[in-house]
């Protein structure tokens, strides 16, 4: 699997899941995140694809120049419409194109950002893993927020962590948030 079918593969699983989510459950604030709710990691996830996707023509990648879409973090349908049109717009990315990360390492305002070279590929690498991060927490806040909701033990688990557990890893198997392992 490349880039951009990790990216397909992690929107789709996403789709799906927001398809299972209510409303209310959505936008609940949840002790388990200090108050943060379920839409805010999502809409967190959705962000960095998007700064990506819009940015990677310029050649330069500000990832703290992120939108922040409340409707993202407070509609399901509108996010779970937003990650699909991401499974589309990948195919516009070229995994080789050289661009820059403006990196933002200090809190303090005015601080020296320098420009780290890496690629489109890099970065939806990077985009993956950090919506796998995000996807273990929604598990932890969907457990709080929907006890009976049933989700596959791969979601927000790494790729390479599925590799290395024990027992049967059958070819091809569709994960429960609807995409492939």
């Amino acid at each position: 699997m490349d880039c951009i079918q990790g990216t397909q593969n992690i929107s789709r699983q996403i789709v799906h899941l927001l398809g299972l989510i209510p409303d209310e459950a959505y936008s609940r604030p949840l002790p388990v995140f200090s108050g943060s709710t379920l839409g805010q990691h999502f809409r967190h996830i959705f962000d960095f694809y998007d700064c990506l996707f819009r940015s990677a023509p310029s050649g330069e990648v500000d990832y703290a120049a992120r939108r922040r879409d409340s409707r993202v973090e407070s509609d399901p349908q509108y996010a779970r419409s937003l990650f699909g049109l991401l499974e589309q717009q990948v195919h516009g990315l070229e995994d080789a194109q050289h661009i820059q990360v403006r990196a933002d390492f200090s809190t303090l305002p005015g601080a020296v950002r320098p420009l780290v070279a890496s690629s489109v590929g890099r970065e939806l690498m990077f985009a993956h893993d950090h919506a796998i991060h995000h996807l273990a927490l929604i598990r932890i806040g969907l457990a709080e927020a929907l006890p009976g909701l049933q989700l596959d033990e791969k979601l927000g688990v790494a790729p390479s962590t599925l590799k290395y557990r024990p027992g049967p890893q059958p070819a091809g198997a569709a994960n429960a948030a609807g995409g492939q392992p």
